[in-house]
């Protein structure tokens, strides 16, 4: 189990990984033991550092839906 992640979950959690990411594997186990509400959002062709400052690989979109229902 990862440290911590009942002190997380079962609030709102969003995991974002780049789909070439070598930690991609540690955001599918937190997901994998998460409570819901939970949401897993692989990012194709990214890296773990294309996600910092690569704008056309952020999904703004998701991360705008995600907090909009969450963020209240």
């Amino acid at each position: 189990m990862n440290a911590n992640i009942e002190m997380i979950s079962p609030r709102p959690i969003m995991l974002v990984a780049g789909e070439d990411a070598h930690s991609r594997y540690h955001s599918e186990d937190v997901y994998s033991e998460a409570l819901e509400p939970k949401e897993l959002v692989i990012v194709p062709n990214a890296d773990h550092v294309d996600l910092y400052d690569q704008m056309e690989k952020i999904p703004f979109d998701k991360l705008e839906s995600y907090f909009s229902k969450n963020l209240k």
